[in-house]
């Protein structure tokens, strides 16, 4: 039980990568931009991968009448998510330390797991959410006004996971090594439930 509950306690204090690296990462590649331009997203706000990309992200928007992109300010998620990844940090950090001592049954392991899991989709879909309706809700005075070939709006969202092509825009959006590390830690947590009650049955 030692064991699982020192690798709860790694697991758990690995989601803390998120306030130093990016969880997640939109490219976009050109011809005329041999440098991609890339948007890295945080648990805090959005940056871009080098200095200028969101200003000439932004400049490109405007011609199709996409929205600029938000401030860490105007978006409720990049105050909430911090909240919650310290709680789900603690809480995680705190049960791992009560297995050490074997105090408290792996199953508990297993809900933290589950929580963190429904948490994660309902980011992952707030997060879909949110570039759909970036890509969606267009300005009508936009000086670019590009329809599909059935004569309906186009659409700009990038997608949420993979490659999509955007006019001459090839668009990637891949996860980035915070986001890397949130899946690493919750498996290490899952690992933790297994060994636990693993240890559990031998003791028996």
């Amino acid at each position: 039980m030692k064991r699982a509950g020192i690798l709860m306690i790694i697991g758990s204090a690995m989601l803390l990568g998120l306030f130093v690296f990016p969880m997640w990462n939109i490219r976009l590649g050109a011809p005329q931009y041999p440098e991609p331009l890339g948007i890295d997203i945080h648990v805090n706000g959005l940056r871009g991968e080098s200095e200028f990309d969101i200003q000439n992200i932004d400049g490109l928007n405007h011609y199709i009448g996409m929205k600029i992109l938000p401030k860490p300010n105007e978006m409720w998620e990049f105050s909430v998510f911090p909240k919650v990844v310290w709680i789900m940090t603690g809480l995680g950090i705190f049960i791992g330390l009560l297995g050490f001592l074997e105090r408290i049954s792996p199953v508990f392991f297993l809900i933290w797991f589950v929580a963190m899991s429904i948490l994660g989709a309902l980011g992952i879909y707030d997060f879909n959410l949110w570039l759909v309706d970036y890509g969606t809700d267009l300005d009508p005075n936009a000086i670019l006004k590009l329809v599909n070939p059935d004569g309906t709006p186009m659409q700009y969202n990038p997608p949420l996971f993979g490659h999509k092509k955007l006019l001459n825009f090839d668009a990637y959006s891949y996860p980035r090594l915070g986001g890397i590390l949130l899946g690493v830690g919750m498996f290490l947590t899952l690992v933790a439930f297994y060994l636990g009650k693993k240890s559990k049955v031998s003791l028996n």
